[in-house]
């Protein structure tokens, strides 16, 4: 089969792999339809690394994809031959303490598609998953939809971690995918006003055009004073979705006394600090999100029935043999791109 691998930092190849098989009457061979192309991977394509998961070239990435199902083991029942699928890119063992507590996405021997030392990505033809990673859509939405309920899902889980309640104030800090679909997800939780930032013009203006309360680029001016003008009490939750420190300084300023700091974007370095007399004297709350924690099937609900329509974060699509071409616009911010998808 054709796989995407990356090959060495900043360069991707199409390449030949074995077929994969079934190795458990739970799993399931899936055609992998549309693959989105994350955050993420981009730290991988750039710099080879996340913290300390490291890439060994040759490594296919992705986690964000839809698929058909092709084949399925002995003992699967939750698909069928035929079914269209979104896929959570958590694979848990459903056994430790974690799994038992309701936590799966921080099982200890949990593997994830694109994960170097886990498993890997989805950009390929083909690939095995648990059936408990799979959810059907019963064609209630499109391939493209269903892969993008996958960074639709981490939006619904911060919302849920960072408990907003309608009429609450939100800020959302970086204006990309994620960034853009906590905005989805907090308009949908009933967010009263959603004000949001990023460094690069045409995402302040994407953010504003689809429904950010207001949006801004913190290099051009004073957000905070911006934003404090609006809401001089400061505002209930801040979702931190750039993986920078300006932007989680930013944060704690924003919140009022009692506010809670979502963290949900992955910073490049190995540290990031906090102003701790202004954090205490608040008493800011700080959340870690940690991917989706079985939001899978909120998000496709969402979606299915009409209440959040993701389809305007796609700007570009692509086939697997222009796929280097992809990672490299999305990674240089050219031409506009918000969400670039892969499709097999």
């Amino acid at each position: 089969m054709k796989a995407l691998a990356m090959t060495a930092l900043r360069q991707l190849e199409l390449i030949e792999l074995p077929m994969p098989t079934l190795r458990s009457p739970h799993e399931v061979l899936l055609q992998v339809r549309c693959v989105g192309i994350c955050g993420s991977d981009m730290h991988y394509y750039e710099t080879g690394r996340i913290a300390s998961r490291r890439v060994q070239f040759p490594f296919v990435l992705g986690h964000e994809c839809s698929g058909v199902v092709m084949a399925t083991g002995a003992a699967v029942q939750r698909v069928k031959l035929g079914d269209e699928v979104a896929v959570d890119p958590a694979m848990s063992c459903g056994q430790c303490d974690q799994c038992r507590a309701g936590r799966p996405h921080t099982c200890r021997q949990l593997r994830f598609l694109g994960c170097p030392g886990e498993a890997p990505g989805c950009l390929s033809e083909f690939i095995v998953m648990p059936e408990s990673s799979l959810y059907r859509t019963y064609r209630r939405l499109n391939l493209t939809q269903a892969a993008l309920c996958e960074p639709l899902s981490i939006a619904v889980y911060a919302v849920r971690l960072a408990r907003l309640q309608p009429g609450m104030t939100a800020g959302i800090l970086g204006a990309g995918p994620i960034g853009l679909c906590v905005m989805l997800a907090a308009r949908h939780a009933g967010a009263a006003g959603i004000w949001m930032t990023d460094r690069l013009d045409y995402r302040v203006a994407f953010a504003h055009q689809h429904g950010a309360t207001w949006a801004g680029n913190p290099d051009r001016e004073d957000v905070v004073s911006h934003i404090l003008h609006s809401q001089p009490a400061g505002l209930d939750v801040v979702f931190e979705c750039a993986g920078q420190q300006a932007a989680l300084d930013q944060a704690v300023e924003l919140l009022k006394p009692g506010g809670t700091l979502a963290i949900v974007g992955i910073p490049r370095e190995d540290r990031v600090s906090f102003h701790i007399d202004s954090l205490r004297r608040k008493e800011i709350t700080l959340v870690n999100v940690r991917r989706q924690n079985q939001c899978v099937q909120a998000a496709l609900d969402l979606v299915a029935a009409g209440a959040v329509n993701p389809d305007f974060l796609v700007t570009h699509t692509f086939g697997p043999e222009k796929g280097a071409a992809a990672f490299a616009m999305v990674a240089d911010y050219r031409d506009g791109v918000i969400k670039a998808m892969i499709e097999f």
